[in-house]
Formats: C-alpha cells, structure tokens, sequence
C-alpha cells in the first residue's frame, strides 16, 4: 500500500527538537525516494518514560528501554507504522515483533565540547565542573581527568544548554551530529576527535524501526537502507551486545571503513574511570559481527567480574 494523504504513513518520535529533526529527516528522503509528498506521512510525538524522567541518573530508572517503549507499544498495537531513532540509545535487542535493520547515512560520530568560559577539555582548570548524563563521558573524563568535578545533566540538547547558561556546569559534551542535524554546530567550542575520546556505539546514525510482519512498510524504508552505516553498526553493535551494554555501563566503540576492510575499535571502563582496557579488530567488512562479538569477548576476559560495580 502506497502513503496517501488519506493513509499516511505515521512516523513515531519523542518530542524533541532533534528527535523532531529526525524524524522529519526520514519523512524527506520517503518522500524523495518514492516520489510523495508531505501530506503522506504524519510525524506522531510519543512522550517516553525517559522524556518524564529527568532528575534521575538513568542507570538508577530503568536505562535505554526508557526511550523506547511508549513508542514500541505503540507500533506494535497498530498506531504508528514506524519510529526513528537516535541509534546510540537503542538497545541491543528489539521487542518481539520489531525489527530495526534501516540506517540512514551516518553523521559526525564525534563528542562536542561545549563551554561559555573555556575552549577546550585540556582548558578545564582542576576542580571545573563538567555536566554530563552519560556514565560513559564521565568514565572516560575521570580516566583522564580525575581532577575534575562531574554532576549529573540530563535533559534534551537544549535543556543542557540552558543549565550552562544558568552556570550549572562549566562545559558539558553532546553529540556533534545532533548540533549538526539541529542546524546548531557552532554550539561547540571543539570537536574532539575519536582517538583522544572514542564515541559511543553506533554515534551519529539513525535507525528506522518497524513491524517484523509489515511488509508493506520493509519495501518503502528499503531504499533508504545505507550500506556503509549498516555494516559499521554490525560491527558496533554486536560488539555492545557480547558486552551485555547498556546505559548502566561505560562502552565506547567506533567502526570504520576502509575499501573493503574495516576497523574496530573498542573500550570498557570502570565507572568511576579509575581504569579503561581497549582493544581492536582489523578484517573485511563481511566479518564485522564477528569482529565485534570477538572484541568483546577479549575485553570481557581482561576485565573480571566486578569491572563495571562502582568502586569504594
């Protein structure tokens, strides 16, 4: 069945301005590649659990499910055809009955730091106060910066802004491809590159989530399937799953292509960032799960059982 105007498609979404811009993102390139317009899809807002949760640390309220299952509910009742989301909150494992294997092109997968008072991380006087909700920032800026004060800053991209405004913090970090998507990259004072910070997995792409037995729905998100993007979260991701990740464990991992080779790299870390192991995986493309999955298992048996309890 073709989207009209009378039976859109109804993409589902949080309600935020980048989640918004996602969406609205995946209703452009619909309507390019099957030559339709607007009025064929309606973008449906969906308030999460995640979005009412804001003044708690996610590890403590439920992790990454908490952005997911209000709108999962919700294509699985019938209500929405698809949803779009941002790939690094998504956990490894879809509900029965859903299936997310579209990914657009990939963004910036770099961390942005953003300040009003310093231009840099190596800028930070010791005892600044850095404002992240990301257990895997703070991990990785205690690793190398123990001298620095990390609180607690969940919100949306503008939420945290606003509370560096207020002097909340004297940075924060956010994903250089959600400034990029919100038109706003000029937010950030640097850009910085993966090997001194490597991104979360799958950073940067959005992923296209439907019905497992929608096949009407599979043939129109086909053409918006990316190649290179589907290959590196293969290797991302089935490294993130071996490691049992989620929201509650500070993971890092970046996929990269070359021709037809690939190279992933990977980091755990302890939580308070008192220790990181890393490692990596060199091979062709049409090995990236198992090279994730191997990864993983590496890094799992350098680390021992308590690695990820908090120490002290």
């Amino acid at each position: 069945m073709t989207p009209s105007a009378d039976t859109p498609l109804k993409i589902g979404t949080r309600g935020s301005p980048l989640a918004l811009a996602q969406a609205h993102e995946t209703r452009r390139r619909l309507m390019a590649a099957h030559d339709l317009s607007e009025d064929a899809f309606e973008i449906v807002i969906i308030k999460t659990s995640g979005d009412r949760i804001l003044d708690r640390p996610l590890k403590e309220v439920g992790g990454k499910g908490l952005f997911t299952k209000e709108i999962e509910d919700q294509m699985l009742n019938g209500d929405i055809h698809i949803a779009v989301h941002s790939m690094k909150d998504m956990p490894v494992a879809q509900p029965d009955g859903l299936i997310l294997d579209i990914f657009l092109p990939r963004e910036d997968v770099r961390d942005a730091f953003v300040s009003h008072t310093h231009g840099a991380l190596a800028d930070l006087p010791a005892g600044a106060v850095v404002g992240t909700s990301s257990l895997r920032r703070r991990a990785q800026l205690q690793y190398v910066r123990p001298d620095l004060n990390v609180v607690e800053f969940r919100g949306n991209v503008q939420t945290r802004l606003k509370k560096l405004e207020d002097k909340v913090a004297d940075c924060t970090f956010l994903a250089m491809a959600g400034l990029n998507r919100l038109g706003m990259s000029d937010v950030a004072q640097s850009a910085i590159e993966v090997d001194d910070m490597l991104p979360a997995v799958a950073q940067g792409a959005i992923g296209i989530e439907r019905r497992a037995d929608d096949d009407d729905t599979a043939e129109l998100l086909a053409p918006l399937g990316h190649r290179d993007t589907t290959t590196r979260l293969s290797a991302e991701r089935s490294f993130l799953a071996a490691l049992d990740g989620s929201c509650e464990t500070p993971i890092a991992g970046l996929a990269q292509l070359d021709g037809d080779h690939l190279w992933l790299r990977g980091e755990v870390l302890r939580p308070d960032g008192s220790e990181r192991l890393t490692g990596e995986r060199r091979g062709v493309q049409s090995d990236a799960a198992a090279m994730g999955a191997d990864l993983a298992k590496e890094l799992l048996s350098q680390a021992g059982a308590d690695f990820f309890t908090w120490r002290g």
